[in-house]
C-alpha cells in the first residue's frame, strides 16, 4: 500500500515521461495539488505546458479544471528554496539542480508536510535510484 505522506522525486527525460509519471501519482492516490514539475529552463517549462496536460494550471490551483501538475519556473536559489520546502535535503537539491542543468525534468509527487530552515525529509524517494 503507498504512504502519500511519503515524497517522491522522479527525474525525468521528456514530455511524454512526465505525462506518463504524473498519471502514475494520480493512480497512487496523490492530489494533482501536490504533484510538481520542475525545470531549471523557462522556455522548455512553457513548452512542457503547452504539450501536457497542465496547460490549465491557474485553474487546476484553485480546485477546478484538469491540470495535472503545478509548474515553477524558477531559476538557481529560488528553485533550490523551492525543493528544500518540499522536504529535499541541500546536497540533493544541489544535486538534482545539476540534473536540470543537463535537460532533466523532475516529477515530484509532494508528501504534504512543508520543511523550514535547514530541516528535511530523509524518507525522500528518488528514481532513478541515486549512489552517494
Amino acid at each position: 500500500m503507498n504512504n502519500l505522506s511519503n515524497t517522491k522525486v522522479h527525474t525525468v527525460n521528456n514530455i511524454a515521461e512526465v505525462q506518463e509519471q504524473v498519471y502514475k501519482f494520480q493512480s497512487e492516490g496523490y492530489a494533482k495539488d501536490n504533484i510538481f514539475v520542475l525545470t531549471h529552463d523557462k522556455d522548455r517549462t512553457k513548452r512542457i505546458v503547452d504539450n501536457t496536460d497542465a496547460e490549465n494550471i491557474g485553474v487546476a490551483e484553485e480546485g477546478l479544471g484538469t491540470a495535472i501538475a503545478n509548474i515553477f519556473r524558477s531559476n538557481g536559489d529560488e528553485l533550490r528554496a523551492k525543493m528544500r520546502s518540499l522536504g529535499i535535503s541541500k546536497m540533493d537539491s544541489e544535486r538534482l539542480e545539476r540534473d536540470m542543468d543537463q535537460d532533466k525534468i523532475l516529477v515530484i509527487a509532494w508528501g504534504g508536510t512543508e520543511y523550514i530552515g535547514e530541516d528535511y525529509d530523509p524518507a525522500v524517494y528518488y528514481y532513478p535510484h541515486y549512489v552517494v
